[in-house]
């Protein structure tokens, strides 16, 4: 059994395990002073997060989002930042109770929509969000300034 609670700062090095599996899956590397400023965004409700916790209180799973304003919409959209479920969780429905929290706070604060990117190669998360989502057909672009 597992709970999909708010992350607070007592979470931070449960949080950390998470992320970095996450940046791992996704053979991505940030500084330690991006994770941090990210945590504290996150803290601070700049970004939200969740984490899934189980009976034990070991977290297996995160989602980030962030709400914007947006050109198509008078009500601002979601967008689901990161998603990610440790190895050891992975088919057990944590993803798709991750994603469900937060449609369900998009909902309860009159969000537009819930959107999100995912790498084409992350098949079995594709899976997956073929089942909870549309496939829009949009293809991503990017444009990195340092």
């Amino acid at each position: 059994m597992f709970e999909i609670v708010p992350v607070t700062r007592a979470d931070y090095e449960k949080w950390l395990v998470l992320w970095q599996g996450y940046l791992d899956f996704y053979e991505a590397s940030l500084t330690g002073a991006v994770t941090a400023t990210s945590f504290d965004r996150i803290i601070a409700g700049e970004i939200h997060g969740a984490v899934a916790k189980d009976d034990q209180g070991n977290c297996l799973g995160l989602v980030h989002w962030l709400t914007h304003n947006s050109t198509w919409s008078q009500a601002e959209v979601c967008y689901l930042e990161d998603l990610f479920v440790c190895d050891g969780a992975r088919g057990q429905g944590l993803g798709e109770a991750l994603i469900e929290h937060v449609k369900t706070w998009a909902k309860s604060n009159n969000l537009n929509k819930v959107y999100w990117l995912t790498a084409e190669t992350n098949s079995r998360a594709r899976a997956l969000y073929d089942q909870v989502a549309e496939r829009t057909g949009f293809i991503h672009y990017e444009i990195s300034i340092k």
